[in-house]
């Protein structure tokens, strides 16, 4: 699955954009952290 996204630099810095994106991947990837609270 491909995940990308996309904001406003205006608004959202690139760092705190990435930082979310790799957040979300390494939920997608293993989902059981959700339930642990990791």
């Amino acid at each position: 699955m491909n995940l990308s996204i996309s904001c406003d630099h205006r608004v959202v810095d690139g760092w705190d954009a990435a930082s979310y994106v790799q957040a979300l991947r390494k939920y997608l990837e293993t989902p059981v952290l959700l339930f642990a609270g990791a």
